[in-house]
């Protein structure tokens, strides 16, 4: 704990925050001037990114100046804005200071959480008040930082609740948080197996005429899950855990009848199951088990007539205790910027064909 200490003062003074004299006295003050001086220059240097790429990045999307020289940084813009820029490249520094790598797209992702900080419900922490407090999610292999409010929500949700709906648009990271939790539990010994699970709704769960076994039939429909736990985990050791069904791929149609207990169990594209299909499934929660069901109701492959067992099961259990549920939108889209621009103009289609005005929700 003492060592813990040590190393949260040394970190902390990494970063000095200084507003500027001038501004104070002249009353300016919509205007900050904001130091900050880092003590690592390869750290300080990876932070600003290739030619400063990164703090251009920081420039562009949240309107302020931000100059360097050497291992110390100028930002200048609004109080709100230069605020969000601190708090951003804090957030940053603090990840390569755990010997991550940092790209655009977490650059981007601090910014979103810099944005929302002061909205954020943090948990009581050691650092100063208003650092952001990126939930994360480790394994050997990688660790992750939530890059928008929602996905710290959702990562906390995982660590609390026996049972979490992600439900949101493509793109937001429901499932790939989802495998990556799965993953941290099996190493640290919390659970004893994963268990995959998705509706094959295009081959109408009748996989009797695929060609291979079981693994093999079921494959395609797991593949974005497959992805997510080689993204968390050493691939041999992937390939040994399916081999000894300490990761089980489970078609949901042949869940039926079963008790899980001391699981990890994940139930992706749960927007194409029907009402019994999803009872079914709720209902095999065992001891010691975590289960995860995610989807996105505005992708609904059923027939027509088809009511889905997600949306039913989010009315049905809607404040039960123990059930936690977690909506993503547009803006928690962490792909490329172009997939949160295909979000809106498709929710933006579907208002217009229920008759809604393009200002209505």
């Amino acid at each position: 704990m003492v060592d813990d200490l040590a190393n949260e003062e040394r970190r902390l003074s990494a970063t000095k925050l200084e507003k500027s004299p001038a501004n104070l006295a002249s009353g300016a003050s919509d205007m900050a001037h904001i130091v900050l001086t880092f003590d690592n220059n390869r750290l300080a240097s990876a932070l600003y990114g290739q030619f400063d790429e990164n703090l251009a990045r920081l420039e562009q999307k949240l309107s302020v100046d931000i100059r360097s020289r050497g291992n110390q940084l100028t930002i200048k813009g609004s109080s709100s804005a230069a605020e969000q820029a601190r708090r951003a490249l804090d957030n940053l520094y603090g990840i390569l200071q755990k010997g991550a790598d940092i790209g655009q797209s977490d650059v981007d992702g601090a910014v979103r959480m810099a944005i929302a900080a002061d909205d954020q419900l943090t948990l009581p922490t050691l650092e100063r008040k208003g650092k952001v407090s990126a939930a994360q999610i480790s394994t050997r292999k990688k660790t992750i930082y939530a890059r928008s409010l929602n996905q710290d929500a959702y990562m906390r949700a995982l660590e609390r609740a026996e049972l979490v709906f992600g439900i949101g648009p493509a793109g937001t990271g429901k499932t790939y948080l989802a495998v990556a939790h799965a993953a941290m539990l099996l190493e640290r010994g919390m659970v004893e197996r994963i268990v995959l699970s998705r509706p094959a709704v295009e081959a109408g769960e009748r996989l009797g005429f695929l060609p291979g076994d079981m693994k093999e039939k079921v494959d395609p429909y797991l593949r974005p899950l497959y992805d997510a736990l080689y993204d968390m985990m050493p691939a041999d050791k992937v390939e040994r855990a399916i081999a000894a069904e300490v990761i089980e791929i489970a078609p949901l149609a042949f869940m039926r009848g079963r008790t899980l207990a001391h699981c990890a169990v994940i139930l992706d594209e749960a927007q194409n199951t029907t009402p019994m299909q999803m009872k079914m499934f709720l209902t095999r929660l065992g001891e010691g088990s975590r289960m995860i069901v995610t989807g996105d109701p505005t992708q609904i492959d059923l027939p027509s007539n088809t009511k889905s067992g997600l949306v039913e099961a989010l009315r049905i259990l809607d404040g039960v205790a123990g059930a936690v549920t977690v909506r993503f939108n547009d803006t928690d889209v962490v792909r490329h910027p172009m997939v949160a621009e295909i979000v809106r103009a498709y929710d933006r289609d579907a208002k217009l064909s229920r008759g809604l005005g393009a200002g209505e929700d």
